[in-house]
């Protein structure tokens, strides 16, 4: 033991990342310790009564054999303050900027900067008064943190008391004083703006809530088809080049949470540039503010430490879990979760556990569930509500949906959005492949749906799925004998799945009517869409040749829907309702 109360040893063997300390030293399953002379972050990850095994979340470039290691006494924990929006850590929530401000591009060995800015005044309302008994969750102050968001300063997790002394408002830093109150114990506590939570421990709740509500993102595909419930979880797989980030980007930008916690896991880093330059100059469409404001962005390349890629996940969930007890909607957007897991493969690889399938350890599957269960629309310990909404991209080697990643996914999310690689070549945005998808949420939402959008809205969306599922079959058909044998009512199935796919499913980011989409206007477009299928079906049926219902340019017209009828004109539908019935009577007189 050092002289300052904390556990000291002197490092034993190096492996990459992995660290090895003889003795039995007194440290603890996950504990924080500083390794070496440069005082590198590292995590106890094994104990036993000769060795302590750590794992560090830096180059370990030039670190030597007898070196110290050094106990902290605590877990790898975030701190927690205003400060968290309009910034970009790393893994280990060590802000990017104000490294990059101090020692060039890259992060230097044992870069020991505040996560937050400690020394910046914020302008503070002081929300309670002596005498208030408060516990924990409960609003002490509160913070304009940006233009979007409203900063609530809380009592910690386990805390209470009685409110003793309060400070005037105005401006504080993160670490003054701002309220003291009196313990059940007798003893006094002063509080500060700042938390301390480990990021390996989901932060307490109240109460959870059944999947009743889906988070609307404007995005067809996703509201109709396979919906997102606010709290839930989606997997979003894909080969390379198939639109996972431009997918989550879209999200981002668009769907109706609060707050976006955009983790860059292992991803390259020109890619990563890019989301960062783009985020920074994307303009929010709900508030005109700038993006930035109510998104934090979490950088761990693939050629940072291949550890703090591993960490990096949990210090994204632990900062959404603080934004949701604040009473805010968060979406995390993890890009990707299989770079994570290949990180937990390598650092097994160096502990030389036994393997399981191609290689990732046994306790994969653990490890993506305690990620994904983290995940929820909750009631917090204040009363508020809030949730967070967990959306992973997942890179399968080749497009394989059979390796273990993928296929681990697959047991712990409810919405699963496959991404076709045959559809992104063929420019279809978004490349959702609409017979390997699935959402599990569309019975819980039904109820969500018939009363916020229409009572017809499960339904149409039912109706589409079939027209589109029937296609697929007749496809297999087609690929034999060709389309012109068909009779003409599969011929009319394979046209309106055609007017489906393009006028529908497909959906262009760049045109301002069509990169948000409103739910009443999907609905409309669907009850349109499957008005000139009935249509066309009775003419069909009455003997009518479908080559005479193609000469007309009506199935065009209905496909342009989407750019033709501005999103705040629906009531412009009711004139291609017109139209169809125009069309259905004329064609019937002259077959009359």
């Amino acid at each position: 033991m050092g002289t300052n109360g904390r556990m000291h040893g002197a490092i034993r063997g190096i492996n990459g990342p992995v660290v090895t300390v003889p003795g039995n030293l007194g440290f603890k399953m996950n504990e924080m310790v500083y390794v070496g002379e440069k005082r590198l972050v590292g995590e106890v990850i094994g104990l036993t009564q000769d060795a302590t095994t750590v794992q560090v979340y830096e180059e370990t470039s030039g670190l030597r054999p007898g070196e110290p290691v050094e106990g902290t006494g605590g877990a790898i924990s975030v701190t927690l303050a205003p400060g968290i929006l309009h910034n970009i850590f790393d893994g280990i929530e060590r802000p990017l900027g104000t490294i990059a401000a101090q020692h060039g591009a890259f992060i230097p060995t044992g870069a020991s900067v505040a996560p937050l800015d400690v020394e910046r005044k914020w302008e503070t309302h002081v929300t309670v008064q002596p005498g208030d008994v408060l516990g924990a969750g409960s609003v002490i102050a509160e913070v304009q943190e940006t233009k979007a968001i409203v900063h609530r300063v809380m009592l910690p997790p386990g805390a209470s008391g009685e409110v003793v002394r309060v400070q005037p408002d105005g401006a504080y830093t993160i670490g003054q004083e701002l309220v003291v109150i009196r313990t059940p114990d007798g003893g006094e506590r002063s509080l500060t703006m700042t938390q301390r939570w480990p990021i390996r421990i989901p932060r307490p709740v109240a109460k959870r809530y059944p999947a009743d509500r889906p988070l609307v993102t404007g995005q067809r595909i996703l509201d109709t088809l396979f919906p997102i419930a606010k709290g839930g979880t989606a997997a979003l797989p894909g080969g390379f080049g198939t639109g996972k980030t431009m997918t989550q980007h879209q999200l981002a930008k668009w769907c109706d949470a609060d707050i976006i916690i955009y983790i860059g896991c292992g991803e390259r880093g020109n890619e990563m540039t890019n989301v960062l330059e783009e985020f920074g100059e994307l303009e929010d469409p709900k508030t005109g503010n700038l993006l930035m404001d109510r998104t934090v962005l979490i950088a761990n390349t693939s050629n940072m430490p291949v550890a703090a890629r591993e960490a990096s996940i949990y210090t994204g969930i632990t900062l959404a879990e603080y934004y949701r007890d604040m009473g805010y909607h968060v979406a995390i957007m993890a890009d990707s979760t299989s770079r994570w897991a290949e990180a937990l493969r390598e650092l097994s690889g160096r502990l030389e556990e036994m393997p399981a399938e191609e290689g990732f350890p046994a306790y994969l599957a653990s490890r993506l569930s305690a990620f994904y269960e983290r995940a929820g629309y909750v009631e917090n310990t204040n009363g508020s509500e809030g949730s967070v909404t967990i959306i992973g991209a997942v890179s399968p080697q080749g497009g394989d949906f059979s390796e273990p990643v993928t296929q681990n996914t697959k047991r712990f999310v409810r919405c699963f959005l496959a991404l076709d690689k045959s559809l992104a070549y063929a420019r279809h945005y978004p490349a959702i492949n609409w017979l390997t998808s699935y959402s599990e949420y569309i019975g819980d939402l039904s109820p969500w749906y018939a009363k916020h959008v229409g009572a017809n809205f499960v339904y149409c969306r039912n109706q589409m799925l079939h027209i589109l599922t029937t296609e697929n079959r007749l496809n297999e058909i087609v690929k034999l004998i060709g389309s012109d044998v068909l009779p003409d009512d599969q011929k009319l199935v394979l046209e309106i799945a055609r007017v489906i796919r393009l006028g529908f499913l497909q959906q262009n980011a760049f045109h301002a009517e069509d990169t948000f989409v409103p739910m009443e206007k999907q609905l409309r477009m669907m009850e349109v869409i499957l008005h000139l299928y009935d249509r066309c079906r009775a003419l069909v049926d009455q003997g009518m040749p479908m080559a005479l219902l193609r000469e007309n340019d009506l199935f065009e017209r209905i496909i342009a829907i989407k750019y033709d009828v501005p999103n705040r004109e629906p009531e412009r539908f009711s004139e291609y309702d017109a139209m169809i019935e125009e069309f259905y009577r004329r064609l019937m007189a002259t077959n009359g």
